[in-house]
């Protein structure tokens, strides 16, 4: 077995979810400016937005690369998964790079003031769920049945 077959069917780039919806906000900023309607001034706006989205980065994306690589397994969903990754942010929730990707949405629309990439983190959460992990839990259901069954009840989604 080659490793496309024994990996998730996810289709689309995930990161590339994130950074067409930040790509639209500020698109649509343009078209159909909200920011003066922003309730935190700069600078707090911009250090509090550029906060969540670093640390959002690093603990749980980085962090989260660091233990797939050390546990001699590829972060990229195209890859076969040798076991089911339980530590460091795992414990919390189970698509713990996804999460980041969300909240770096957020903490850039937040940055920027921008409205429309807020209102647009909800469908990248959706599309995250339908584009990568509906496919990816298919797979980690086949592969490791009732152990992947167990770690789905212990372990949120999210959060």
């Amino acid at each position: 077995m080659n490793d496309r077959e024994d990996a998730a069917e996810v289709a689309f780039f995930p990161p590339a979810i994130p950074l067409i919806a930040i790509f639209l906000g500020v698109l649509l900023e343009w078209i159909f400016p909200l920011s003066g309607y922003f309730p935190i001034e700069s600078p707090a706006r911009v250090v509090i937005g550029a906060s969540l989205a670093l640390i959002s980065v690093l603990l749980l994306g980085l962090w989260s690369v660091v233990l797939f690589r050390s546990g001699g397994q590829s972060e990229n969903p195209w890859k076969p998964t040798t076991h089911i990754e339980e530590r460091g942010p795992y414990r919390f929730t189970r698509n713990p790079m996804y999460l980041q990707m969300a909240l770096v949405c957020t903490g850039v629309g937040i940055a920027l003031a921008n409205w429309w990439v807020l209102v647009l983190v909800p469908a990248v959460m959706w599309a995250l769920y339908t584009l990568v992990i509906r496919h990816e839990e298919r797979y980690l259901e086949a592969k490791f049945g009732e152990s992947y069954l167990a770690y789905k009840r212990r372990v949120r989604r999210w959060i």
